[in-house]
């Protein structure tokens, strides 16, 4: 199996959930969709992602022209704090059903937390 990160370690509880009464989450940065939802993105089409926050991911690629924007259908514990995550495929792609795993650092070492579940990659130009 293919995967983002070397580090692959012993899954801690699950950390998707949805969003509790009351709470609120960070809002990302404005984007408008510039195409229709697909369900896989080829690994070589992005070279990094960045966090928005628990719930929303950006895939970016074409030395930064190519953003395609994940909204994950439930939030994900953890996720904005870690700053990284991990997932395995047996494909060439990330897709929709696939699962991603924060990773958290403890003592030197990394851990993988619980998986949260993706969504469909959204081609996107951010806001200025």
């Amino acid at each position: 199996m293919r995967t983002a990160a070397a580090l692959l370690i012993a899954a801690a509880t699950a950390a998707c959930s949805p969003q509790g009464p009351g709470e609120t989450l960070p809002v990302a940065p404005a984007a408008e969709a510039t195409g229709p939802a697909v369900n896989c993105l080829g690994l070589t089409r992005f070279n990094t992602t960045r966090i928005r926050d628990d719930r929303t991911i950006d895939f970016v690629g074409g030395a930064g022209s190519q953003v395609w924007r994940v909204t994950l259908p439930n939030r994900c514990s953890g996720l904005k704090a870690a700053g990284t995550f991990t997932y395995e495929t047996s494909l060439s792609q990330l897709c929709s059903q696939d699962i991603i795993y924060p990773l958290q650092q403890i003592g030197g070492s990394w851990q993988r937390m619980g998986g949260c579940g993706m969504g469909p990659f959204v081609p996107v130009t951010l806001a200025k």
